[in-house]
């Protein structure tokens, strides 16, 4: 498990995406979400979700979603975060060596269903690979952490620039490890 923090805007979700396409050149399959703001002119109004595997897309939130939860000036759109983001999570967790899961945050935290999908990949035995809201605080996010060699890194501005190769060695490590306990 490692898990991915850092203040808004310094780069989780780079990082996260760095790491993935880093473990696919070394021959492992990853699957999950990814999150993406959404800026028109210069201006974040939202964000999306992908899903790794089937590229398929949604909206997490957007400041023009009419329903849903409220979040700051944003709304959540729960219907494409089950059908995109959780249903990608519980998609990789039965089909892929790695798990991502950007992010464990306020806004993804108000479905049960990927409340439910995350924890599925907790308590699975694949490499997780999770972006987790700074200052969040929940037992979802607290089982993550305690999860037996769960590593936290925090991602800064000075640590950004080298630190997909880092997670990505991690994990391919902790990916060696499984395989090695395995056979």
């Amino acid at each position: 498990m490692l898990l991915i923090t850092g203040s808004p805007g310094v780069g989780k979700t780079t990082v996260l995406t760095e790491t993935v396409n880093l473990l696919k050149e070394r021959g492992y399959k990853s699957g999950g979400m990814l999150s993406r703001e959404v800026r028109e002119s210069g201006v974040r109004v939202g964000f999306e979700i992908l899903d790794l595997g089937s590229q398929k897309r949604g909206w997490l939130a957007h400041v023009n979603q009419k329903t849903g939860p409220r979040v700051g000036k944003y709304r959540v759109n729960l219907a494409d975060l089950e059908a995109v983001g959780a249903e990608a999570i519980t998609d990789a967790v039965e089909n892929c060596d790695v798990v991502a899961v950007d992010e464990i945050g306020p806004m993804e935290l108000f479905s049960e269903k990927f409340r439910a999908a995350v924890q599925r990949a907790l308590e699975s035995n694949k490499i997780v690979i999770a972006v987790v809201h700074w200052k969040a605080q929940d037992n979802l996010i607290n089982d993550a952490k305690s999860i037996k060699d769960a590593e936290t890194i925090t991602v800064t501005t000075e640590n950004r620039e080298g630190l997909s190769n880092v997670v990505a060695e991690k994990a391919t490590q902790a990916l060696k490890k499984t395989q090695n306990s395995r056979s």
